[in-house]
């Protein structure tokens, strides 16, 4: 599936809850979004933390899915091609000495 399918699917379930009306009770705003992205990815650590495996795989899925849900609607609220940004940060990368 492609990131533009999955963002439109995002932003639909967004859309459902009303998440984006001005009065909701959890605005989507840029800040709020990078919160929650990062709460998501501190439950994804959770699985790991005293054990190299996840105990439960779905769960995890679960966990990984939310980040994914998150790192989209971010990118897309501040008009950013994840793909394009992927794929520049690897050629950048590419270039770099990792010494």
């Amino acid at each position: 599936m492609d990131l533009e399918t999955l963002t439109a699917a995002m932003h639909a379930f967004v859309e459902s809850k009303g998440w984006y009306a001005p009065d909701s009770p959890h605005p989507q705003t840029p800040k709020n979004v990078a919160i929650s992205l990062a709460l998501e990815a501190s439950e994804v650590l959770e699985h790991f933390q005293w054990s190299n495996t996840a105990a439960d795989p779905a769960e995890l899925s679960g966990e990984l899915a939310d980040v994914l849900l998150y790192l989209l609607q971010l990118a897309s609220l501040h008009g950013i091609d994840l793909g394009a940004a992927v794929m520049d940060k690897l050629q950048h990368n590419q270039g770099r000495d990792w010494t």
